[in-house]
């Protein structure tokens, strides 16, 4: 396990949060969560059949100690999750209904944070990705003043550590959209223990070509000024000016960032899903995510291809989320 995840570890550890797991009888879910109870990492809490999920966990051989499971059809505070879905709706849902929708795993784990008896999410190993995002959205919803919520990588290799978005939810993010993403991308490297330096990447540097994708990210430019970020920024700018201070001097002699940016803004989710992929395989970096930003509270998504380290390592960022939920 790299230096990052272990003082992720030893970070979580010390406050011990709640974070559900709705997939409860998934094995890697399983191995995941009883790993982390025995090392009292966190305190997971698992969504299904008791008696399924022990079954499921005596096959793989998974204790579980330490490991909460909850049933929605006999978890004693229903009603008072209905009552309170109902009211986080606000008309759009009937009594009826919510109690119809809470038995789904993934509305009633999205509950349990909203209400309180957990701090965070992880989902998506047998579940899409809308699956798991739209009870996120409808129920937690963005933070004041994100409209969308946008995908992160953390991009590991030895001490290096860089920010990589939006890689996973926006197929063309608008200018609103980017200076946004830019904001919630500076508040993860913070969680990370990143100071964030974040660039706005294009195929231009300052003005060296003209388009309307080149304008998208010069409009995003003028929205995050006049959103008074306090943190260090720029755009619109080639990676190798943003991240190379020697051709930094050169295409951008002004910018802040002098090259050492460490939080890259990708113009489309095309160019950052392969960014971040060929970073990871070209590079030799660790793609840590997705990290999904902006809600109010941690929800994140896993692969439907991931296995018990991926899922572990992911209930350690939900968690270290958590503790910087204001």
């Amino acid at each position: 396990m790299s230096d990052l995840f272990i003082d992720l570890k030893n970070k979580v550890q010390a406050a011990n949060p709640v974070i559900v797991f709705p997939e409860g009888t998934d094995e890697r879910i399983l191995e995941a969560a009883s790993r982390l109870a025995s090392e009292k990492v966190l305190q997971p809490i698992l969504v299904g059949d008791r008696a399924e999920v022990s079954a499921k966990a005596d096959a793989g051989g998974f204790s579980l100690d330490g490991v909460e499971v909850l049933n929605p059809t006999e978890y004693p505070e229903f009603d008072a999750l209905v009552a309170s879905l109902v009211e986080r709706r606000k008309g759009k849902t009937t009594e009826e209904q919510a109690s119809k929708i809470l038995l789904d795993e993934n509305y009633f784990g999205t509950m349990l944070v909203y209400t309180g008896k957990a701090q965070g999410l992880v989902s998506g190993a047998a579940h899409s990705t809308a699956d798991t995002v739209r009870p996120a959205l409808q129920i937690i919803k963005t933070k004041e003043g994100v409209k969308k919520t946008s995908g992160a990588f953390i991009m590991v290799r030895g001490d290096e550590k860089y920010v990589f978005a939006d890689c996973a939810i926006n197929i063309a993010p608008s200018s609103q959209d980017l200076a946004e993403s830019a904001v919630v991308s500076a508040e993860t490297a913070r969680v990370f223990g990143i100071d964030p330096k974040v660039a706005l990447l294009s195929f231009s540097t300052k003005g060296s070509a003209v388009s309307p994708e080149t304008e998208k990210v010069v409009e995003a430019l003028e929205i995050l000024k006049g959103m008074d970020p306090n943190f260090t920024y720029d755009g619109e700018l080639q990676f190798d000016a943003a991240f190379v201070p020697s051709v930094a001097t050169k295409k951008a002699p002004y910018s802040p960032l002098k090259g050492e940016a460490n939080v890259f803004i990708f113009p489309s989710l095309e160019t950052g899903n392969i960014g971040y992929k060929m970073v990871q395989r070209l590079g030799g970096f660790e793609a840590i995510g997705p990290i999904l930003q902006g809600l109010n509270m941690p929800v994140n998504d896993l692969s439907r291809g991931c296995n018990a380290e991926d899922v572990y390592k992911l209930a350690l960022i939900t968690a270290m989320q958590s503790l910087d939920v204001k």
